[in-house]
C-alpha cells in the first residue's frame, strides 16, 4: 500500500493564493495603529513564490489607486464594496469550482481566520490556512544559500586582498 505523505507546506501545488486581507491586517496589528492595505503588497509578494498568483481581498470601498487592479507582478487587490471580503472570496472559489472543477480548486489556498469562510471554501475543494501561517512566512528572514565552493563568507579566515603594485621605470 502506497502512503501519500501529509503536506507540510500549504503552498505545495498551489497556483493561486486568495487572502482575506482585512483579516490579515487585523492579525498583523500590534498596536493602536492599523497598517494601510498597501503595506501588505510587497511583503506578501516577497514571501510567496513568483509562480503563485496572489489576490488580496479587503472589506469595504476601494482605497485610492488599489481598486481591482494588478499592483505588482502577480498581485491583484480587490475590495468587497457592499459585500464582505468573505463573500467575495467564496464567490471566487465557487466560480473556479463551477467553471474548471475540483482539480482547479485544489490549487487554491485561502488564508483566513474566519471559520465559516474556511468551511465554505473547503466545501468547494480549496485548501485553507490561518493568518498565523502567513504571518510566520512573512516574518521569515530571507537568507541566500551559500555557494558550494565558498564555505565561508568573504573576509573570514582569508588573507586580505593584495594591493596592486605599480612599477615605475626610471629613465
Amino acid at each position: 500500500m502506497t502512503r501519500i505523505p501529509p503536506r507540510t507546506d500549504p503552498l505545495t501545488g498551489v497556483t493561486r493564493l486568495v487572502v482575506d486581507a482585512t483579516n490579515l491586517l487585523h492579525a498583523l496589528t500590534r498596536g493602536p495603529e492599523r497598517q494601510p492595505p498597501a503595506a501588505l503588497v510587497g511583503r506578501i509578494r516577497a514571501a510567496i513564490p513568483a509562480s503563485t498568483s496572489i489576490e488580496l481581498v479587503f472589506d469595504g470601498p476601494p482605497e485610492r489607486g488599489l481598486a481591482g487592479s494588478r499592483i505588482a507582478g502577480g498581485v491583484t487587490v480587490r475590495y468587497g464594496g457592499r459585500l464582505s471580503a468573505d463573500a467575495v472570496i467564496l464567490a471566487i472559489v465557487e466560480a473556479v469550482a463551477r467553471d474548471r472543477g475540483p482539480a482547479a480548486t485544489d490549487a487554491i489556498l485561502v488564508v483566513s481566520d474566519d471559520r465559516e469562510l474556511r468551511a465554505g471554501t473547503g466545501r468547494f475543494g480549496a485548501r485553507t490556512a490561518g493568518s498565523a501561517w502567513l504571518i510566520r512566512r512573512l516574518d521569515r528572514p530571507r537568507l541566500a544559500s551559500p555557494s558550494v565552493a565558498n564555505r565561508r563568507p568573504p573576509g573570514i579566515g582569508q588573507p586580505p586582498p593584495r594591493a596592486e603594485s605599480r612599477h615605475r621605470t626610471r629613465h
